[in-house]
């Protein structure tokens, strides 16, 4: 019992940080029609930048106030110089962003050189709980809380306030939504902020998780992501992070008893959730 509520609590922990980065991309790809395989990149720069922070200042929430802002950053030049060309066109979005996300990995290896990096929690957030004989690490409860806030508040932003409403509206009818007056394309912009900011707040929560971060770890999480894309449904808020964490809680029950197979395991419930509901489990048809 003990080992199933450590692996569920890993699993949880695993999920949100992988919520944060597919959050992202449903934002994206639900107003924007956007495919941006770069989002991994973010992923990385902001767990690079965010951990140099912390390090610099010995505050681990300036370090993430820091990851978030270079993630807004990121994603304006993103936005602006990468998918602004090829809106409406998936194959040339597919190509310039996974090139572009090549390109951000290697201006990883030049900033901060090619070796990993360790990164530890602060102080307050190591150690642990003991709650019944479970042992409940601080971090990863952090973690699992700071992703429920992320989607309370994004969640509440979609469905409760004035720029919300113009989301939705917009991913309904966009030239609609233009012909009333609204800059759908400021608006635009301010979703790709959003998501690049989340990818980013996802990497820099991932340092301390794992213990060390590397230029090849968007690559990685990209993957997961994208996966989580399709089995929640493409463009589905709600789906991300219920589709996230149960790809969480499989990689980690799978890792500790068959963790060779941890990866495929995901790729096979994606493929058979493309098979038996090809929208996804929580998309729409079309």
């Amino acid at each position: 019992m003990d080992l199933f509520m450590n692996l569920t609590i890993n699993g949880l922990a695993t999920g949100m940080l992988i919520f944060l980065l597919a959050a992202g991309l449903t934002l994206i790809f639900g107003l924007m029609d956007v495919l941006n395989f770069a989002h991994g990149g973010l992923f990385a720069w902001g767990a690079y930048s965010g951990i140099w922070i912390f390090s610099k200042t010995g505050s681990f929430l300036i370090g993430i106030l820091g990851a978030i802002i270079v993630g807004f950053l990121v994603g304006i030049l993103t936005e602006k110089w990468i998918i602004k060309p090829v809106y409406g066109n998936h194959v040339q979005q597919i190509l310039i962003t996974l090139g572009f996300m090549l390109i951000l990995s290697e201006l990883l290896k030049v900033v901060w050189g090619p070796n990993q990096i360790t990164a530890a929690p602060p102080d307050y957030l190591k150690g642990s709980w003991e709650l019944g004989g479970v042992i409940i690490i601080k971090y990863r409860a952090f973690i699992i809380f700071v992703g429920l806030i992320v989607f309370g508040l994004v969640q509440y932003s979609l469905k409760r306030t004035k720029i919300g409403l113009v989301v939705r509206a917009g991913v309904m009818n966009k030239d609609m939504v233009q012909a009333l007056g609204i800059n759908i394309k400021k608006v635009f912009m301010y979703v790709f902020m959003v998501g690049s900011g989340m990818a980013a707040l996802g990497g820099v929560l991932f340092g301390p998780y794992s213990g060390v971060i590397h230029a090849g770890m968007g690559m990685d999480f990209a993957i997961l992501a994208f996966i989580v894309v399709v089995i929640g449904g493409m463009g589905n808020f709600t789906g991300s992070v219920l589709a996230a964490i149960l790809v969480g809680l499989s990689s980690s029950f799978m890792a500790y008893y068959l963790p060779d197979l941890s990866l495929a395991v995901n790729m096979l419930l994606m493929a058979i959730v493309l098979i038996v509901r090809p929208q996804g489990l929580f998309g729409v048809k079309g």
